[in-house]
């Protein structure tokens, strides 16, 4: 398996030479577009349309998100493995501390939100997980990331939007989802009057 796993690592990272047209381009993807998603999460959560079904989705992704990368530190710390650039030479190009590999904290997130809103919004669904496939190719290709971490994360966070997508379909759980979005909306219902006034 680690061996299947080195030889698909060098043939991803061995295309930052063979194709270093698109380097900077992955450069983005493995540094930036992280903040893409955060852009998302703010603007469904204010979109008027659906906002009653898009706060509930944000809701859900970013406990989601919680959870998945909760499990992360706990796997990393249990099944800890060397970056890439620390146990080979390879093509490494971003900056990046020697922590933990395994498993991807940026494909976990990346496919813990993706699938969230997929589960909500199919159509947009698709959009992000093309984004999110790009990040997760991307921390391979600039030599941070073996094939398996960026998978490992992939799983991780798409069955942990699935999971905590179907626990607070529980009715005790559902409810106090939707208590605290409602105190949400309140204060903020209150600020917008304030603003009025002003």
């Amino acid at each position: 398996m680690f061996h299947f796993d080195f030889e698909a690592f060098q043939f991803i990272n061995h295309l930052a030479v063979s194709e270093r047209v698109l380097n900077p381009f992955m450069v983005f993807l493995a540094e930036k577009a992280e903040y893409l998603f955060f852009a998302g999460i703010i603007f469904y959560w204010l979109f008027p349309r659906n906002q009653t079904q898009n706060r509930r989705m944000v809701a859900e992704a970013i406990m989601a998100a919680c959870v998945a990368l909760g499990m992360n530190v706990l796997i990393g710390h249990f099944f800890y493995r060397d970056r890439p650039f620390v146990s080979h030479h390879v093509n490494w190009l971003i900056p990046h501390v020697k922590n933990a590999s395994f498993p991807s904290d940026h494909a976990t997130a990346a496919f813990v939100i993706t699938t969230a809103i997929w589960i909500w919004r199919e159509r947009d669904g698709w959009l992000w997980l093309l984004l999110s496939a790009g990040i997760a190719l991307s921390r391979v290709w600039t030599g941070v990331h073996y094939p398996l971490d960026v998978t490992a994360g992939m799983i991780i966070g798409a069955c942990t939007a699935f999971a905590v997508h179907n626990l607070l379909r529980i009715e005790k759980l559902n409810r106090v989802v939707n208590l605290l979005i409602e105190f949400y909306e309140k204060i903020e219902s209150r600020l917008w009057v304030k603003k009025k006034a002003n």
